[in-house]
């Protein structure tokens, strides 16, 4: 007899009869326990059936799935893949249009299967519906189930792109670029098209002859969020996937910057401010979606500036050296007067000095180190002419101290280019999952240049508010830092609500803050102090264990990674209230507050977990190790181990739920909880503690006589929010 962890209890249900219990034996055939389950309704043919879900996604079992059956589960007898596949594609190619819009309306459901995909793909089905859309005679809901159909199919990469045809191409185009159509179509095409150019190259350029960004731009005017999400992220393909040369050109005079046709497309003022205007400040809240592909918008925007911040400058180009003469020239020569420039020929080097160049003699030499090579020029120069003004105040009053407190405008600004592209990673890919834009980069056609200009006067004021001389140059770059990192963090509107937030963030408030955020870290270090701490640690971590596992009865809702972000679903998982059973299911949608323990159809004793591993130790993650993997996903993953061998896997929607989720999960295993948040909760509470019993203790009233007795500290009790 097999051990009991190799049988599983399961229903299974047929139309019009009785369901069978039977205990499913995972060490037998499937093939023989079907040929059971027919006999048990006497059916002739097993071969022609197969088992399914009879919940959630209905996936068929297959030999590589039927690990993941669980006690409890309800199952279905249902035809074979092979069979319903050909099924399928006999009535899709019927005369009778009640019968071809069941069937594919039918298909739709059945393509995320991958054993029916693999089946249906093999019989040609792919061609069978390019076919349909290329006839151009299905419309409505026969053709937004034939176009959903088609996608989940491709999906799943059985089959090329590259085998797609143009005619299909100029179809799917023709639905994106019709004024009027209905929203689900438009919604598929959009799909089929980013998927093409994202899965092609060769395609690129067949979707690129078709479809402009230009024309994507109607879609964002629209008040569906959805069309206006699928329109972004066909723009962020197209962006993503053009070649270099269309991306961006080489700045062939640096004083005259020609943007590229797809550089000048996401800068020009027409699409930034629909995009303002339609969405980051419509009337609709941006779902997670939605801010993905806004951040991924404004990242391969800033990443136009790779080539520049990698470029050095040749100090024997006299094109990019008449860069640095004309930003000497606005300084210290004025508009138009030829004969003070004659003048001043032999005092270049001393003003290459006020200028603030470490090198006065030949200052393009500044410029030889990547990052942030000439991109520092192109923030220079052009705050020498946007905000001349601005400019002149910042090298002259600099230029005219003499008390070794000037501050060296050209080595700061150089330095704050260099760090600036650090905080905004300019040149890195997108992160998957991340939602983190700014919508005050959408509020001006050249924002990166604007931003600089904020923040090289912040530069110049945080200098003289902490009388830096040249010694103090890289404390005042980390004052600066900090400042403007945590200006982003408000994430400010706006660029005039940036100035304000970093107007509060003074040098003297930076201090404060670091002094109220190490007080925990360097307060209390005298002996009694770290007895009185040890004494209290219990009891603060027991605080945090029982908040985690609080969390997790709360539960939380996970998206399952796919090929394609958009259309993944969802699942929620949550923690049993007596801490003995893990509850998880599938779910068509992200849910709005907690989802009952009904709905959520599997579970596992925590008894059975054995241990929880994260990052790359976790098998989701060891499976695509072939492939570039992306370190913000890495960073979020983890996986629970339970018997016999099998996984639960999790990937974080954000670094808060992972450290809440794996701390709680170690606490119900007995382990420590050893997570960032953890310590730093530990930290604050202690300190809160310490405070509040020292306090305490400060308030004691001590009588002449008789002496009293004693006094311990009082346990304060307190409640600490965590979200």
């Amino acid at each position: 007899m097999p051990p009991p962890s190799d049988i599983v209890k399961v229903a299974i249900e047929w139309p019009g009869a009785n369901a069978q219990l039977i205990e499913m034996d995972q060490k037998r055939a499937l093939p023989s326990i079907i040929r059971e389950v027919c006999d048990g309704w006497s059916l002739s043919g097993s071969e022609q059936f197969a088992l399914r879900y009879a919940d959630g996604p209905q996936l068929y079992i297959t030999e590589q799935s039927r690990g993941e059956i669980k006690n409890g589960t309800i199952l279905r007898l249902a035809i074979s893949p092979a069979r319903a596949a050909r099924q399928l594609l006999e009535r899709i190619q019927s005369h009778g249009i009640d019968a071809r819009l069941e069937a594919l309306k039918e298909l739709a459901k059945l393509s995320a299967d991958p054993t029916f995909a693999a089946e249906f793909i093999n019989m040609e089905g792919i061609g069978t519906l390019a076919r349909l859309v290329e006839s151009g005679t299905h419309f409505g809901e026969m053709l937004a189930f034939t176009l959903t159909a088609f996608l989940e199919l491709m999906d799943h990469g059985i089959v090329s792109w590259d085998l797609i045809s143009l005619s299909f191409i100029k179809q799917i185009a023709g639905y994106v670029n019709q004024p009027m159509v209905d929203v689900s179509i438009l919604q598929r095409s959009l799909a089929i098209l980013e998927s093409m150019v994202l899965n092609s190259h060769s395609l690129y350029h067949r979707v690129a002859q078709e479809i402009t960004v230009g024309q994507l731009i109607g879609h964002l005017q629209v008040s569906n969020q959805e069309i206006q999400t699928y329109a972004i992220a066909l723009i962020n393909a197209l962006f993503l996937k053009a070649p270099e040369d269309r991306r961006q050109e080489e700045y062939t005079n640096p004083l005259e910057q020609h943007l590229t046709e797809m550089a000048s497309t996401l800068a020009q003022k027409h699409l930034r401010s629909i995009i303002l205007n339609h969405i980051i400040r419509g009337n609709r809240p941006i779902k997670a979606e939605m801010a993905h592909q806004l951040y991924v918008l404004q990242v391969l925007t800033f990443n136009l500036l790779e080539e520049r911040m990698m470029t050095k400058m040749d100090p024997n180009d006299q094109a990019q050296r008449d860069v640095i003469f004309e930003l000497r020239r606005i300084a210290f020569d004025g508009e138009n007067d030829p004969t003070a420039t004659e003048k001043r020929k032999a005092m270049y080097t001393k003003d290459y000095k006020m200028l603030g160049f470490t090198n006065h003699v030949n200052p393009a030499m500044d410029f030889t180190q990547t990052p942030p090579g000439m991109l520092a020029v192109d923030n220079m120069l052009y705050l020498a002419k946007v905000h001349q003004d601005t400019y002149i105040r910042i090298v002259l009053e600099n230029s005219s101290r003499e008390d070794k407190h000037e501050c060296p405008f050209g080595r700061c600004a150089i330095e704050l280019t260099r760090m600036l592209c650090e905080i905004l990673q300019v040149g890195e890919l997108p992160n998957e999952g991340c939602n983190d834009y700014h919508p005050m980069f959408f509020t001006h056609d050249r924002a990166w240049e604007e931003f600089f200009c904020v923040c090289i006067q912040l530069l110049n004021k945080t200098w003289k508010e902490m009388r830096a001389t040249a010694e103090d140059f890289n404390k005042v770059m980390q004052v600066v830092r900090e400042q403007i990192t945590r200006a982003l963090v408000m994430k400010p509107s706006s660029l005039d609500q940036l100035k304000n937030k970093l107007r509060g963030l003074s040098y003297s408030e930076i201090l404060r803050l670091r002094q109220s955020e190490r007080m925990s870290q360097d307060d209390f270090q005298s002996p009694p102090i770290i007895e009185l701490r040890e004494r209290i640690q219990p009891e603060i971590l027991e605080l945090i264990k029982q908040q985690r596992l609080n969390r997790l009865c709360e539960g939380s809702c996970f998206r399952k990674l796919g090929n394609r972000r958009r259309q993944e679903k969802f699942w929620f998982c949550r923690l049993s209230l007596n801490h003995k059973v893990l509850h998880y299911g599938d779910l068509d949608e992200s849910p709005q507050g907690e989802v009952p323990f009904e709905l959520l159809s599997d579970k596992i004793p925590i008894s059975d977990i054995k241990s929880v591993v994260t990052g790359k130790d976790c098998p989701h993650m060891k499976e695509k190790s072939a492939l570039k993997q992306n370190k913000e996903v890495l960073e979020l993953a983890f996986s629970v181990l339970y018997d016999p061998d099998e996984t639960l896997n999790f990937v974080a929607p954000n670094k808060y739920e992972y450290c809440i989720w794996t701390d709680g999960l170690c606490a119900l295993l007995g382990r420590e909880m050893g997570s960032d948040l953890t310590r730093s909760d530990l930290d604050t509470l202690i300190s809160m503690e310490m405070k509040l019993r020292l306090l305490d203790l400060e308030n004691i009233t001590i009588p002449e006589a008789p002496p009293p007795v004693p006094k311990e500290p009082s346990s304060y009790n307190f409640s600490y929010n965590y979200s």
